[in-house]
């Protein structure tokens, strides 16, 4: 799982078209508004990872979360950076996010490796629907069932490539004992159930995952080539599946689109 170094999450192998997504979602949602400083709900959002450069990029970040060691990291890391009066905690479990943070409240909503872990996915995504404004966008990103099996299978742990693909579809409305992994359609459909519809979609870490540490690490120019890798390929519905994760950005039923990318066959 490599990474470029550097301090800055868009050089990053494994987030780098996740921001270029959120960048055009952030730059086009201000252009039609004339509002610059956008309001930002990130569910699930730990120690900030996307939370801090948001706020340091100008914006109001709330950051939801039921682990208070997590959102005592974040206040830690948004005090480095300068920005903690932009950015707000909630302890709050993401099912309780219309009472933590209001409705209508957000121009820009990240749930980020959330949906495979709470009890009851629809309940979540329904909250969402609810939290986001009418111009706004939701982010979604979700761990994908092909990837799991396939990034086993190479590690040589067989047997437990063998497990995952076999297992049956875990349910959406009861808990699990693992977390679930949700490919595209289904996390479309989820969405789309709860009054949002998903106009962008694309894999992240379609390659990264695969590649060995070794043949990057210290290697600026590999890192590069990688990383331009990572980008083409994200886009192209063809590896959408064989990504570790897929990112979707969904909008109220009513709304335009707004940014740009692979929409969903």
């Amino acid at each position: 799982m490599p990474e470029t170094r550097g301090s800055d999450p868009r050089a990053s192998v494994r987030t780098a078209v996740v921001w270029d997504a959120l960048d055009a979602v952030v730059e086009e949602i201000s252009r039609r508004t004339g509002v610059r400083t956008l309001e930002v709900v990130d569910v699930g959002g730990g120690t900030g990872g996307f939370a801090v450069p948001l706020a340091v990029a100008g914006h109001r970040v709330t950051v939801v979360d039921a682990s208070p060691d997590a959102l005592a990291g974040l206040r830690r890391r948004a005090g480095e950076a300068g920005v903690l009066d932009r950015v707000d905690a909630v302890q709050a479990d993401a099912a309780d996010l219309v009472a933590a943070v209001g409705a209508r409240s957000a121009d820009l909503v990240l749930c980020h490796d959330v949906l495979e872990h709470v009890d009851v996915p629809a309940r979540v995504a329904a909250a969402l629907a609810e939290v986001v404004r009418p111009h706004g966008v939701v982010s979604v990103l979700v761990a994908q069932p092909t990837a799991a099996v396939l990034h086993r299978a190479v590690a040589g742990r067989v047997a437990e490539a063998l497990e995952l693909l076999r297992a049956p579809a875990p349910a959406l409305d009861d808990t699990d004992d693992l977390p679930r992994r949700l490919d595209a359609a289904t996390a479309t459909a989820l969405l789309h159930a709860a009054g949002l519809d998903v106009r962008t979609r694309h894999g992240v870490r379609v390659l990264a995952d695969l590649v060995p540490a070794a043949a990057v690490d210290g290697d600026v120019e590999a890192t590069r080539a990688l990383l331009a890798l990572e980008r083409l390929a994200s886009g192209q519905d063809r590896f959408t599946d064989l990504a570790g994760a897929v990112h979707l950005l969904a909008h109220p039923r009513a709304a335009g689109s707004l940014g740009a990318g692979t929409a969903p066959d």
